[in-house]
């Protein structure tokens, strides 16, 4: 039996032989890895027989083997990718995060969003399957029903190039927050440039 503390903060990895884990042949090896950030967790492994380990250093390992548990030493970080090759290569990829920016009262990209999106755009063609969200905003400038269309509009914007250039519609979600969520909080009516922005999600 396997308990994580501190859930999304850590991975874990682990390989099973034998018929079922509370078969005697059974063995379950662990080894806790950082996340993306570099974060660790922590891993409780209990074994049947009321054995425990605990896992929250970075590459150690914990081996359950006919109903007890021992933790083995440290895993390198190389040995990590040798054992465990096949579970890395078939894990999802990670979801990444982008941001374009707007000219003001616009849907038109700023000139370094222009060069952005070309980046963006090879993200989303290079994975086998994408869900992409592209979220608009606006700045404060203007009543809050036309922010709302405006940026709509920009996230349409955003949807359309990328269908051009042949990514499915279907794969992509828009939605437009208006002025509602804004990176940097103004007065109203006050123009801020990055907060002209569509955020692009995708997974």
């Amino acid at each position: 039996m396997r308990q994580t503390m501190r859930a999304g903060a850590i991975a874990a990895v682990a390989v099973f032989l034998g018929a079922c884990a509370a078969a005697p042949n059974t063995r379950e090896f662990v080894v806790l890895v950082p996340d993306q950030g570099g974060t660790t967790g922590a891993v409780v492994i209990t074994s049947p027989r009321g054995g425990s380990a605990v896992l929250d250093k970075p590459y150690t390992a914990a081996l359950l083997e006919k109903g007890e548990s021992v933790a083995p030493p440290p895993v390198a970080r190389e040995q990590v990718t040798k054992l465990f090759t096949h579970a890395i290569a078939a894990q999802p990829e990670r979801p990444i995060s982008f941001q374009l920016y707007f000219l003001e009262d616009s849907d038109e990209y700023t000139l370094k969003s222009k060069d952005a999106f070309e980046k963006v755009f090879v993200e989303i063609a290079r994975r086998k399957v994408a869900e992409v969200a592209v979220i608009g905003h606006t700045d404060r400038v203007g009543p809050i029903e036309y922010n709302d269309t405006l940026s709509l509009r920009r996230a349409e914007r955003v949807r359309r190039d990328f269908v051009d250039r042949g990514i499915p519609t279907g794969s992509i979600n828009v939605a437009g927050r208006g002025e509602r969520e804004p990176v940097v909080p103004t007065a109203d009516e006050v123009s801020e440039p990055r907060n002209r922005r569509v955020e692009i999600n995708v997974r």
